[in-house]
């Protein structure tokens, strides 16, 4: 059936357009009788308000940007599928952007969701990303931004996290109990927080059980996300040249490491967790599949989606209202899956 329009449905019923306009969208001033008469008739000849038009009224594009630093991520991928299933329960579209950690990338991203006019901006930062200025950008220009999983801590705005320094300290305690006391850790890049996080918390666990911090335990990963598994290969091979009878256990920074590094230590028939013991970090779904399987944490990544959504969705409204806006930040709790990979049991 062929759509009409509000003309039409205006000469039909010998009201005014700005009469039917009033009826469609629920006017107090406008009678119940005529509302009915109105949409009923829009019903029957199919008619559907012009979106381009509804949002130059409304000032609203009913569209939100996300920028995350890769798709091909599991974690990545539960947090974009619960920002959708909110916005698309709202009537809102999702512009879904990947930056590769990339920086420059990551500015031209803000820059064109700027321009498409997005209602809010979700962002997880690259790895890369020191200058903020592109984030101020977005908040100087009134609209909402919420920073989940990795962000910047003197950005004003509110922000969706995990504890990661809690959640590593948990897991490194975890090994310290299963009688290991030289522990490696292959750690993320110096800048992200919540690299920096993990390894505080690694060492925390340390100096907390007594055991000496040594820095020649530490491996720093370039984490590119796609090159980690070869990455997790090559770190566990330069681990076992300088320290392969002195190492009990590792903890690394992500899953995709840790599947690298036992990768490497099967086909050099180093038996985990008999021989050393691995911990990894976000749970995905290919730690439970490999052999052994891989004693991981947990981040809930379907819930800081979720909060993000509702946060950003909460600020929307407050900026409609005129409200002040109040910045939150949200923890997510963590937990601790323990598999084959380490003994868990205290020795």
């Amino acid at each position: 059936m062929q759509k009409t329009n509000l003309k039409e449905i205006a000469k039909t019923l010998g009201f005014s357009v700005a009469t039917v306009s009033k009826a469609l969208n629920g006017y107090s001033d406008v009678s119940e009788k005529t509302k009915k008469l109105v949409l009923d008739l829009a019903e029957e000849l199919n008619y559907t308000p012009n979106s381009f038009a509804v949002n130059l009224r409304t000032k609203e594009s009913k569209t939100i940007g996300v920028i995350i630093p890769t798709m091909v991520h599991y974690f990545f991928s539960n947090i974009i599928d619960s920002i959708l299933k909110d916005c698309e329960e709202r009537g809102y579209m999702v512009i879904i952007m990947q930056s590769n950690e990339n920086y420059e990338l990551e500015k031209k991203q803000v820059d064109l969701l700027l321009s498409k006019g997005v209602d809010g901006i979700l962002i997880s930062l690259s790895n890369k990303t020191r200058d903020t200025s592109h984030l101020k950008k977005i908040i100087n220009s009134g609209i909402p931004l919420i920073l989940f999983d990795k962000i910047d801590k003197n950005i004003k705005c509110s922000k969706i996290i995990n504890d990661d320094r809690k959640a590593a300290y948990n897991a490194v305690c975890h090994l310290i109990k299963n009688g290991n006391k030289r522990i490696a850790h292959f750690r993320g890049a110096l800048n992200p927080q919540n690299s920096i996080d993990r390894f505080l918390g690694y060492k925390k666990a340390l100096t907390d059980n007594n055991i000496e911090y040594d820095p020649s335990l530490v491996y720093e990963c370039k984490n590119n996300n796609r090159d980690d598994f070869v990455e997790g290969a090559e770190l566990a091979k330069q681990l076992m040249i300088d320290h392969k009878d002195n190492v009990d256990a590792i903890f690394t920074v992500n899953d995709l490491i840790s599947i690298g590094t036992l990768n490497y230590f099967n086909r050099n028939n180093i038996k985990v967790p008999e021989e050393i013991e691995l911990f990894g970090f976000s749970n995905w779904f290919m730690t439970n599949v490999t052999t052994p399987s891989i004693s991981s944490v947990e981040q809930n990544a379907n819930k800081i989606g979720k909060k993000a959504a509702e946060i950003l969705f909460k600020e929307l409204e407050q900026k409609a209202n005129e409200e002040e806006i109040l910045y939150e930040t949200h923890i997510i709790e963590t937990e601790l899956i323990f598999r084959d990979s380490t003994s868990n049991k205290i020795k």
